[in-house]
């Protein structure tokens, strides 16, 4: 039954785009279900806060006026759901979302005090996940639709369920990312006296101290990321994030846990090893979110005036082409002078890449499929 109905539910939301116009209710069906599908895990979130709450937003999650966020979610998703069934032949849209809409509503009733004490142990970051893909959704989704670099693509394309699981582990691990990404910066701290040098640092203007900070993550990472297609061992794991055959602002979700580990462990070190303040680590790490989002995402947007300075979309585009000449070029994150001073830069005048992955495409589909491919001989 269970298989059935997502069988069901994942053939509605990949509705060809003529099936999915402004009054068929696909939109109500689909919006709804999100809200619902928000509402549930906030509602779980606030009930076992010592497994499910990212403790650094508890002081968002827990209060009192969020929980009529919670409430407008439910109520909203209830609506759409209405809305949806009435316009729809086809009721799985409307149906799933009542169903999560009442399965949250039980919830909320039949167990009022939280179970747990937030920060207290280990915990997985769902409110962490739903929260980061609201706000990315509400920004991307949008502008994906209004300046899109192919306009047949549509939210729900090929692979989406993997790269959103892979959105989802990447936050709910994010207490053991975390953790590993210091542990680095910590060590070095330990035995290396800077002290003068993170007094100088962290007494800088802000905006510098965000310029510095996002030039020498780029440096390091640069090398690093060269590295991951140089070494064929290393180059196994970073195989899978170019399996991608669609590019969209999701996609930069998709990488293997243990290349995820090493990328922010290493990239992260100068940051706190030299001693930023922690508003601008919040800053830079915000700035992080948004630009890989940015970069993978399917939208024509590139002032020529900027691309000398900044990495584009096209120009990370290029970095995932399947084309020959784009093998091995474009690794910056932020500041494309780096390939240009060390020679990998590739950016053709008004050109993207006719496709993307890897010629052949030997890397499997599915997450834990693609985990086990880098142990894998052959």
């Amino acid at each position: 039954m269970i298989g059935y109905v997502r069988r069901r539910l994942r053939a509605e939301l990949e509705l060809p785009r003529d099936q999915r116009r402004f009054g068929t209710g696909w939109i109500a069906g689909t919006g709804g279900l999100a809200a619902a599908v928000a509402g549930l895990a906030f509602v779980v979130s606030a009930k076992f806060p010592g497994l499910f709450l990212t403790p650094e937003l508890a002081v968002v999650t827990q209060s009192a006026w969020f929980r009529f966020v919670i409430m407008g979610l439910l109520v909203f998703g209830f609506a759409c759901a209405t809305l949806s069934m009435v316009l729809r032949p086809n009721k799985t849209l409307g149906l799933v979302t009542v169903a999560i809409v009442l399965a949250a509503s039980l919830l909320g009733a039949v167990r009022m005090d939280p179970v747990g004490t937030p920060g207290v142990g280990i915990f997985f970051g769902l409110d962490f996940f739903i929260l980061n893909l609201v706000f990315l959704g509400f920004i991307f989704i949008p502008l994906e639709r209004l300046v899109p670099h192919r306009p047949e693509q549509t939210v729900f394309r090929t692979e989406w369920r993997e790269d959103l699981f892979y959105y989802l582990i990447s936050s709910m691990m994010v207490q053991v990312l975390s953790y590993l990404t210091l542990a680095p910066s910590g060590a070095i701290l330990a035995q290396a006296d800077l002290a003068a040098t993170r007094s100088f640092l962290g007494g800088l203007p802000l905006v510098v101290q965000i310029i510095l900070i996002m030039l020498l993550t780029d440096f390091v990472q640069y090398w690093l990321h060269r590295a991951f297609h140089r070494v064929p061992a290393l180059w196994r794991f970073h195989a899978v994030h170019h399996s991608a055959q669609t590019m969209d602002w999701i996609a930069g979700a998709r990488m293997h846990f243990l290349e995820v580990i090493v990328l922010r462990a290493v990239t992260a070190t100068p940051m706190f090893v030299l001693g930023f303040t922690e508003v601008a680590l919040q800053a830079y790490i915000l700035i992080v979110y948004v630009y890989s989002s940015i970069l993978h995402a399917n939208i024509r947007v590139e002032p020529k005036w900027i691309t000398p300075f900044l990495a584009t979309p096209r120009f990370h585009h290029w970095h995932h082409g399947i084309e020959k000449e784009a093998i091995d070029v474009n690794f910056a994150i932020h500041f494309p002078i780096y390939d240009r001073l060390f020679g990998t830069h590739h950016m053709p005048e008004d050109e993207w890449p006719s496709g993307y992955g890897i010629g052949g495409h030997p890397v499997p589909k599915g997450y834990w499929q693609q985990f086990l491919y880098p142990f894998r001989r052959g």
